[in-house]
């Protein structure tokens, strides 16, 4: 059988890239080489650390609820049960995506896939044949070279996931998005943590002053940042760094997570024999996610570009629409990033740091979510709505949130910043009170 589109991994770009390819009519392949489909998102990723970040969320609240009238004398949190509903959401989700291959008539092979040749694909001894093949084969964690790291107390993102009881004490190398969401997680249900960070501060790349507030924040919650440290070695129960003034230190570690970085998974594929231009970053797309050999296309981690699971699904539509024949193209102006921490941090648009990298002239404006009455009658500590506005045109260029809900705020960023709507469009908006989201309506008319 030759098949319109053979997709190769089924996470959220290859399963979103056969859906879309089958509700337009097209004959779609889908092959993953994992038991379930979902890809790291689902099952290692996005959804079940969210799921246990509610959970320890759940238990952090029924322990600290004296401020809103709650007292419970004893609380228990159960690793075990946390678990079981990860298994129970991963589970159901994963159905539904069965049930949508199953829909929109797209076939599933298990199994690991290799482009043989232009329109080729084997899995195994058998070779499927496809007019256009998209590589949405994905990424996995980093492993530093870092001496102990071989042990098995030593833990990536993938494995900490699977673990049966709570650690006595935790060093997690690394303080990016999924080193302190981790974090954030253990320290709500008791275990002292530690974050050990090159930079000077947490999730590089993120708003300066919305980290820092972040920083401020989990700190409470008895997790100790060494920002500015560098590992030099793991024992079988500590870890050693030298601090941001090269003095030697240690800290405690019965168990050690690292959460260094990502690297496309861009190996045994066949793209250097078709001479599919990539690195070690990841396979190299144009706007309509077209690799520069015809009929090859490429979605998601594997191409290196902004590793998010919205951003690969997004790239797979791109991708089934040009290969549709409609005219479509990637944009990344106003791509959402978010950390589900307590509080959360979630951003849209360039940072006022990126503003000037680029020689952007701006305007910026911040104020404490504490002014917020919706986040003052639920929320205890601190939040913060920083908007980043062009000097001239007034328009909307970012939108950067610490405080709950942040990740639910942003959406109406996302659309703002897409849009192109000037400051004096966004004041003319009639915003439900009292809501969290208003903060971004108030902040402009400090401008």
């Amino acid at each position: 059988m030759n098949y319109d589109v053979i997709v190769i991994g089924a996470g959220p770009a290859g399963y979103i890239a056969a859906e879309r390819a089958g509700q337009a009519g097209k004959k779609a392949l889908l092959i993953e080489r994992e038991e379930h489909l979902g890809g790291v998102c689902l099952n290692w990723g996005c959804i079940p650390t969210k799921t246990l970040l509610a959970c320890s969320k759940a238990y952090y609240t029924a322990t600290h609820g004296a401020t809103f009238g709650v007292e419970i004398e004893k609380a228990s949190f159960r690793l075990e049960l946390a678990q079981t509903r990860k298994a129970s959401v991963q589970d159901q989700l994963r159905a539904g995506i069965r049930a949508l291959m199953k829909k929109y008539k797209v076939d599933v092979v298990q199994g690991e896939a290799r482009i043989v040749a232009r329109g080729q694909v084997a899995v195994g001894d058998e070779v499927y044949q496809g007019d256009n093949i998209l590589v949405c084969s994905g990424s996995r964690p980093a492993a530093p070279p870092i001496p102990g790291a071989d042990q098995a107390h030593v833990l990536d993102s993938t494995g900490i996931l699977g673990l049966e009881k709570l650690p006595d004490s935790l060093a997690i190398i690394g303080g990016g998005v999924i080193g302190v969401e981790f974090a954030c997680f253990f320290a709500q249900v008791g275990v002292p943590v530690t974050v050990i960070e090159m930079m000077d501060e947490i999730v590089p790349g993120i708003d300066i002053d919305c980290a820092k507030t972040l920083r401020q924040e989990l700190t409470k919650k008895g997790i100790t940042f060494e920002l500015g440290a560098k590992v030099t070695g793991i024992g079988q129960g500590d870890i050693s760094f030298t601090d941001k003034k090269g003095a030697e230190k240690t800290a405690a570690a019965s168990t050690v997570l690292v959460c260094t970085g990502r690297v496309a998974n861009v190996e045994g594929l066949g793209l250097a024999e078709l001479g599919v231009d990539h690195d070690r970053r990841g396979i190299k797309i144009d706007t309509t996610c077209k690799t520069n050999v015809p009929g090859i296309w490429a979605c998601g981690d594997v191409t290196g570009t902004v590793m998010l699971a919205h951003v690969a699904s997004r790239q797979a539509e791109v991708a089934i629409n040009t290969i549709c024949g409609l005219s479509d193209h990637m944009r990344y102006r106003a791509i959402p990033g978010v950390v589900y921490t307590s509080p959360e941090i979630a951003g849209a648009g360039i940072t006022e740091a990126q503003a000037k990298e680029r020689d952007i002239p701006v305007k910026t404006a911040k104020l404490p979510l504490q002014i917020n009455g919706r986040f003052l009658a639920e929320y205890e500590g601190r939040g913060l709505c920083k908007v980043v506005v062009h000097a001239e045109t007034r328009q909307l260029l970012g939108v950067h949130i610490v405080g709950a809900s942040a990740s639910e705020i942003i959406h109406a960023a996302c659309v703002m910043i897409e849009s192109e709507t000037r400051v004096d469009e966004l004041k003319e908006f009639v915003l439900p009170h009292p809501t969290a989201g208003e903060i971004m309506r108030d902040a402009v008319f400090t401008i």
